[in-house]
């Protein structure tokens, strides 16, 4: 292709389908997928914005994938996976039946940024926040990743369990705000927010580090604990998380007399205290 074409191609020896991509928009973002005749891409369901009348539109049990374990009892166990992350049961499978070239387009549901990565780049497997998958090439696995750690099970919030996606292909996630993007040295140590972590790889280690002393605890409003992730491997961190969104729009909803006491901060219940609403 030649370089000022916006589409963006993979060719590879994988299991995952080849696509065409074109990532549109700013503040709210759609892709745009173009497939060549038998290719498909999977989607959330949800994310669909339009498409090609070529395409044909289905709706299957599980991530689509085709991989691993295709007996019923496989793709039950794989759809109980994405339900615990937070995603439907179901996945939406969009092939192209046609010729030539036909395409599809997929939004994400909150304001911020649609993140292409090539997961044979990234040594093929992704760990990213629960609901960040939006769409893929047909091949990609999304599965489930737990923390192991107890104190990171018990304290990690937004961080305890995670969508985890395996293959070779192209995978589209969202992330809420501005995403950053940092590569950590061996050692290197990253301290972030559980709900501003947006994704990482697997070589980089995640764990929990104390926020402060009880000051910062109890009038900070940054919760008890930080993510601490040490190097080497890429993170990728977002802006503005769904909760942290979800949470505004609620506090600035509230009736005359209700406050907002800051996020995370036990200053919040301590005013209800006061306030005699508990």
């Amino acid at each position: 292709m030649a370089s000022n074409n916006p589409w963006r191609h993979m060719r590879s020896a994988g299991i995952a389908d080849d696509i065409d991509f074109e990532i549109k928009g700013h503040e709210l973002q759609f892709v745009e997928i173009e497939l060549d005749p038998g290719e498909s891409a999977v989607a959330e369901a949800g994310a669909f914005v339009w498409k090609d009348g070529t395409i044909e539109m289905t709706t299957v049990f599980g991530d689509g994938s085709e991989a691993g374990d295709n007996s019923f009892m496989g793709k039950l166990l794989g759809a109980g996976k994405r339900l615990v992350t937070g995603a439907s049961l179901f996945t939406t499978v969009f092939t192209h039946r046609g010729i030539g070239k036909a395409r599809v387009a997929f939004a994400a549901p909150v304001p911020g940024t649609i993140l292409p990565l090539k997961l044979s780049d990234l040594g093929g497997t992704l760990i990213c926040q629960k609901e960040s998958f939006l769409a893929a090439a047909r091949g990609v696995s999304i599965g489930i990743a737990f923390q192991r750690r107890i104190m990171t099970g018990l304290f990690g919030g937004e961080g305890f369990i995670m969508q985890k996606l395996e293959g070779d292909g192209w995978v589209f996630v969202q992330m809420g705000g501005t995403l950053v993007e940092r590569e950590l040295a061996p050692g290197e140590e990253l301290h972030v927010d559980t709900g501003c972590l947006a994704a990482y790889t697997p070589s980089v280690n995640f764990d929990l580090i104390a926020a402060g002393g009880v000051k910062s605890v109890l009038f900070g409003g940054e919760g008890l604990f930080f993510a601490r992730l040490t190097g080497p491997g890429k993170v990728w961190i977002q802006s503005l998380p769904f909760a942290r969104l979800a949470g505004r729009v609620v506090a600035a909803a509230m009736p005359a007399g209700g406050s907002n006491r800051g996020e995370g901060s036990a200053l919040g219940v301590l005013g209800d205290f006061i306030d005699g609403n508990r």
